[in-house]
């Protein structure tokens, strides 16, 4: 049951309910037909001479669009086959735009409902059909544009000239239609067409001077979507024949290519049963930057108009190319234990999407935003599909691109974890480490790494225990060339070591924060302790190469041999060394010991080997050779490794021979996999 409401006694005052005629409405509300009316900033591109530039602009969305939508009835007229040139230009002031065709026009009795009326127009049928049985393709759906531009301007002056009556005639509105003088009809030589020249109203748009670079670039843009048709703005010609694969060479012609271009006829029945036939154009050209890491660009046109809030078009050719080839680097991501990001394929590219179709349905009448067509998604799954192998075999500098910043960006991860297990390692005890007992000027401690727990043990007893400290390693050390950075430090005795040095992966070396400066392999001397020695060296080098040109990482060789003569005892490091002091006749040998290994070495022996200041030291003079030498003998490319021993004879190699022989073998290898 209602109950009633206790009211005041007095009289209630009610709301007036008006009606407003469709020119007040369109000037007070403008913002529903032509979208936002204040000034707003956008990601764009303008056009200079011969190039482009991408920039944030000042745009108006509604003042812009009035514009645009006199340019498309002349671009409607176009795809119906009756207009080759649309003539534009803008008064040296800013406020006078004026466009023009070469079209049929239409019969001059419309004239004023066309420019004062709404829902007045040639195009809502959608089920047209042209000559050959296809679904007219078209911007203008509404009947609303042009008399929503005439209403919202201060004059807004029109000529048509129509070709089968061969009358013309001009209306002038004035003050959005409020005022209308029109001329008499009469007949007409030369071309049939419309122009129109209108100044938008300040009352209106708050400011009516129309931005000449982003109105040139609307011009260029409609020449890039439709090759054939002649642009002239302020008298400066835009004629485009490729189109818009013309517009990705202006961005960079170097990079630039065509993904695909690519016409689709969809058949279907309408709600009467009526069969009809639809055609869908698609383009997508691409430009790709490799050594750019910015976020990818979209740059997209439906029937001419661009589509800056993107919309179904822009999500469906991005998705699908971007599945495309995770799906084909899936293997190879699997095989390096990479997981790849949408930005790892994306990044640095710019999509210029081009659709041409009929009956495209936007978010609003500003066309921003383009919403799903069931047949254009057929459509543009069946090109992508088409053109990503074609694109994947003429590209596959670009798929290595796009593992290289997966590589890179599973690096940066693994640093930052590096750097967080060195941080926490810090405040551990290292229980392996024997460490050097000075506190005060770690500059003076030297770390000795051993081959095995019976190394540090004569280490302990032999060294110096203020400025020595030793680490031992347990069997042969991690090949790193052939690591990911996270195995790296998950290997505890390589996050022993670096915590005992002071050393991060991703951080160049900081010798005042260091715990020793001096870096030295201790192994035995023999081919085991030699390959210990390299992938030592491999591991610092990979992570801190500077170390070498500071020359803290030095190479202590046992002695192979213990000799007791008549004058003490001496130590020989090689067979050599050994058959000289054989052949010396003033030493008399009473015994020889032979050290299988640091074990096997006496106390005195190890005393000899840590008491001098310096040992050998590894240095470096090529960097960059010596990067490639180790990532030819540690790396995962064996034939590198194959070419170095059939060529170890040779005493001077080559480098850049032998970069370039890698880099062949490389993409030949790449050839093989695709």
């Amino acid at each position: 049951m209602v109950q009633e409401v206790k009211r005041k006694s007095a009289k209630i005052k009610e709301a007036a309910i008006e009606s407003k005629d469709q020119r007040w409405h369109c000037r007070n509300r403008v913002s529903l037909v032509f979208g936002s009316n204040d000034v707003e900033d956008l990601e764009t591109y303008t056009y200079d001479k011969e190039g482009l530039t991408f920039k944030t602009v000042k745009f108006h969305q509604a003042k812009s669009k009035a514009i645009e939508e006199i340019l498309d009835n002349s671009i409607d007229e176009f795809y119906r086959g009756h207009v080759t040139e649309i003539h534009t230009n803008l008064s040296s002031d800013g406020k006078t735009v004026t466009v023009q065709d070469n079209g049929i026009g239409f019969p001059i009795e419309k004239i004023k409902d066309v420019y004062t009326e709404f829902r007045t127009g040639s195009k809502f049928a959608d089920e047209d059909l042209d000559e050959k049985g296809f679904l007219y393709r078209t911007l203008g759906q509404n009947g609303l544009g042009a008399s929503a531009t005439c209403l919202t301007s201060d004059v807004f002056r029109v000529t048509v000239r129509h070709y089968n009556t061969k009358n013309e005639q001009t209306f002038e509105f004035i003050d959005g239609a409020l005022e209308i003088k029109k001329s008499k009809p009469k007949k007409f030589s030369g071309p049939s067409g419309v122009k129109v020249e209108f100044t938008v109203a300040k009352e209106v748009y708050k400011n009516n001077t129309v931005d000449a670079e982003l109105l040139r670039k609307r011009i260029i843009d409609l020449a890039y979507n439709n090759p054939g048709l002649t642009f002239y703005f302020n008298g400066e010609k835009h004629l485009y024949k490729k189109g818009l694969f013309e517009l990705a060479q202006r961005i960079d012609s170097e990079t630039a290519q065509l993904f695909g271009e690519e016409g689709f006829v969809q058949e279907g029945t309408n709600a009467r049963g009526k069969k009809f036939k639809a055609k869908y154009d698609l383009h997508l050209s691409l430009v790709l930057n490799h050594k750019s890491e910015e976020r990818e660009r979209m740059i997209s046109f439906v029937n001419s108009t661009p589509t800056y809030d993107g919309g179904f078009h822009h999500d469906r050719i991005k998705r699908l190319f971007i599945n495309y080839l995770k799906e084909k680097l899936e293997k190879t991501a699997k095989k390096d234990k990479l997981q790849l990001v949408d930005n790892d394929i994306l990044a640095g590219m710019t999509f210029i999407i081009g659709i041409v179709m009929p009956n495209p349905r936007f978010e609003s009448q500003t066309k921003r935003k383009l919403v799903r067509d069931a047949f254009l998604e057929k459509s543009i799954e069946t090109f992508m599909n088409d053109g990503v192998e074609k694109f994947m075999r003429k590209n596959k500098e670009y798929l290595d691109q796009i593992m290289e910043r997966a590589r890179s960006r599973q690096r940066f991860m693994d640093l930052k974890d590096a750097s967080k297990l060195v941080k926490k390692s810090k405040k551990q005890r290292i229980e392996k480490l024997l460490d050097a007992n000075e506190r005060r000027d770690r500059s003076k401690c030297t770390l000795f790494i051993c081959e095995g727990d019976s190394a540090i043990g004569g280490l302990r007893s032999a060294r110096d225990k203020l400025y020595q400290g030793g680490i031992a390693l347990k069997g042969k050390p991690m090949n790193v060339s052939q690591a990911s950075i996270k195995e790296v430090i998950e290997n505890q005795e390589f996050a022993d070591i670096m915590a005992s040095i002071g050393l991060i992966i991703g951080q160049k070396v900081d010798p005042a924060t260091l715990r020793y400066t001096k870096i030295v392999f201790l192994a035995d001397s023999d081919v085991d302790g030699g390959h210990i020695n390299t992938l030592l060296t491999n591991f610092f080098f990979t992570f801190w190469p500077e170390l070498f040109q500071m020359n803290m990482v030095q190479v202590a060789k046992a002695p192979l041999f213990e000799v007791i003569t008549d004058k003490g005892t001496t130590y020989c490091e090689t067979q050599d060394d050994l058959d000289k002091l054989k052949v010396k006749k003033d030493v008399k040998i009473k015994e020889i010991q032979r050290n299988k290994g640091l074990g096997e070495m006496s106390q005195e022996a190890f005393k000899h080997v840590l008491q001098r200041k310096d040992w050998t030291k590894i240095t470096v003079k090529d960097m960059k050779a010596a990067q490639y030498m180790l990532e030819t003998c540690f790396g995962k490319e064996s034939q590198l490794r194959k070419d170095l021993l059939i060529d170890s004879d040779e005493i001077e190699v080559d480098l850049d021979n032998i970069i370039a022989g890698k880099k062949a073998r490389a993409k030949a290898a790449r050839e093989r996999r695709a």
